[in-house]
C-alpha cells in the first residue's frame, strides 16, 4: 500500500494565467508520483464574475479563493493553486499555505502602451 494518495484534484481559477499555474503544479505532482492521477476542478470564481465595480469595494482579493476553499472544504478538491497575489494576508483556518513553488527569472516582462509585442518596437 503506497503512503501517497492515488488521486488528486486541484482546485483552480478557469482563468488563462490560473490553468497554467494549476498545470505546471499539475505536471510537476505527476513526475514526482506517476502513480497518483492528478486532475483539475475548473471554477469561475466570484471575482471573475464581478466585472462592473472596483474588486476593493465588494470584497477585495478573498474574492478570488473563497470557491476555491468550498471546494477544499467539501472535498471537491486536495489543494488549490492560485496567484499570490490573489492570497488574503490572513489566511482562515484550517487553510495553510504550505507550497510556494520556485520562481522563474522575475525579468521577462513586457509593458507597452504603445506597442502590442516586441517586434513591433
Amino acid at each position: 500500500m503506497s503512503k501517497y494518495p492515488s488521486r488528486l484534484v486541484i482546485a483552480t481559477r478557469a482563468s488563462r494565467l490560473a490553468l497554467w499555474q494549476a498545470e505546471h503544479v499539475q505536471a510537476r505532482l505527476q513526475a514526482l508520483y506517476p502513480e497518483c492521477e492528478v486532475s483539475l476542478l475548473k471554477m469561475t470564481t466570484r471575482g471573475d464574475q464581478i466585472l462592473d465595480r472596483t474588486l476593493s469595494k465588494v470584497g477585495g482579493k478573498g474574492l478570488f479563493v473563497k470557491e476555491l476553499e468550498t471546494a477544499l472544504l467539501d472535498g471537491r478538491a486536495d489543494l488549490a493553486v492560485h496567484s499570490l497575489k490573489d492570497v488574503p494576508v490572513d489566511l482562515t483556518t484550517p487553510f495553510s499555505l504550505p507550497v510556494i513553488m520556485e520562481r522563474d527569472d522575475p525579468r521577462d516582462a513586457f509593458v507597452s502602451s504603445g506597442y502590442a509585442s516586441l517586434e513591433a518596437l
